[in-house]
């Protein structure tokens, strides 16, 4: 009769643990060795890309469709096919924000702005001219900015040009008429800034930080109660923060988009890191109103998780489909329009999806959910603009 001899077992490698699987239940270190060949390394690459691709499909779908069931999945320990909520959370909220950043630059770049600078015309753009001469020369500089504006400006914007320029000129008429010359003729070019030597204002040239910090200079925000560090920080905010907005006055169209563009990167960096603070936040307010349900106030985290997963899902859809819209309506109007109405159906699912969610996990009646709906939003909306109006203090003294 042939004897039956126990195979020998496999040892972790890490801490000499018998193995179980192909992960050691002591440690967790795989069983499976580093040191193997470059197309087994690929083999592996592809498999971790497409088991983390099916997570997102399962995860994806009902968080936007299903409200409450990944949160329901997680209560429930099924988790192992789900991103987990942070992981959910923090990607989609950087997706989010960086489509709304492109979005955000694209209309500033197009009509939005470009049209408000090409009629921002400053009303006494001649008043410390003393000699025809200095009129024409600043005139001259006033139109020469206005060419630049053209070159870097889509056609779209060129028509507030001109009228600017219209503006401009009938202003350089009736100064010159002030100081007893004559007005120039239609369309005659005025002489060139270089030609006359005119008294550089110091507000033109001045207008970066260091100026700024000059004019501040004995008047820093000190709090006894706070550190040295934090005066100190808190004064190079105001700093930059004066620095830009002043810039954002300048006559050059160049200085006025570079400190747009930095105004607007700073906010939008700042943006993810404050919604991050809302989110315990959010779970303390539902700690507060859901006092009497006996949860955890971890259960309640993993609703904000959840709940702000799918808030920045539909802000990234809905700005996707805006920016979809904006390039379908030149070409296809009614396709636009379309794009348009499912942008609103995802804008208007929002508040719904919250409100079916707070009822699918807390189980109370409808009467109760709708009250606490109402006042968990009402306190939500007050820190929200708190914060972000925080934050974006914070990013304009980029």
């Amino acid at each position: 009769m042939n004897e039956l001899i126990e195979a020998g077992k496999v040892h972790c490698a890490n801490c000499a643990t018998p193995l179980e699987g192909e992960f050691c239940h002591h440690c967790g270190q795989s069983m499976h060795s580093v040191l193997k060949p470059v197309h087994h390394m690929l083999e592996d690459g592809m498999d971790m890309f497409l088991h983390v691709d099916g997570r997102i499909l399962h995860t994806v779908p009902p968080l936007l469709t299903r409200p409450g069931f990944l949160t329901m999945e997680y209560f429930s320990g099924r988790r192992q096919r789900y991103v987990a909520p942070f992981r959910l959370m923090f990607v989609l909220c950087l997706l989010a924000f960086f489509a709304m950043h492109l979005a955000v630059n694209r209309v500033m770049e197009g009509q939005g702005v470009n049209l408000a600078d090409a009629q921002h015309v400053d009303e006494d753009a001649f008043a410390d001219a003393r000699t025809p001469q200095e009129v024409r020369a600043q005139l001259a500089e006033q139109l020469d900015g206005l060419a630049v504006s053209r070159r870097v400006t889509p056609a779209v914007a060129h028509p507030a040009l001109d009228t600017s320029e219209r503006q401009l000129r009938a202003m350089a008429d009736k100064r010159l008429v002030a100081l007893g010359a004559a007005p120039l003729a239609p369309g005659a070019a005025p002489v060139p800034a270089a030609s006359v030597r005119t008294p550089a204002k110091p507000s033109d040239k001045a207008s970066g930080p260091t100026h700024v910090e000059s004019k501040l200079a004995g008047k820093k925000i000190e709090f006894a109660w706070l550190p040295a560090f934090v005066n100190e920080r808190m004064n190079t905010y105001v700093q930059r923060t004066l620095a830009n907005l002043k810039e954002l006055s300048n006559r050059d169209p160049a200085v006025r988009q570079t400190a747009r563009d930095r105004l607007t990167t700073g906010v939008f960096s700042v943006l993810p890191q404050a919604m991050v603070v809302m989110i315990p936040l959010f779970a303390l307010l539902l700690k507060l109103f859901y006092f009497f349900r006996r949860r955890l106030y971890m259960e309640h985290l993993i609703v904000a998780l959840h709940s702000h997963a799918f808030l920045f899902l539909a802000l990234l859809l809905a700005t996707l489909l805006g920016m979809l819209a904006g390039w379908l309506r030149p070409h296809a109007a009614w396709a636009g329009h379309g794009v348009n109405y499912l942008q609103t159906a995802v804008l208007l699912w929002m508040p719904a999806y919250l409100l079916v969610m707070q009822k699918r996990v807390y189980r109370q009646g409808w009467p109760m959910t709708l009250l606490k709906y109402w006042c968990v939003g009402w306190c939500y909306f007050w820190l929200l603009g708190i914060v972000l109006t925080v934050a974006a203090v914070m990013g304009a003294g980029h």
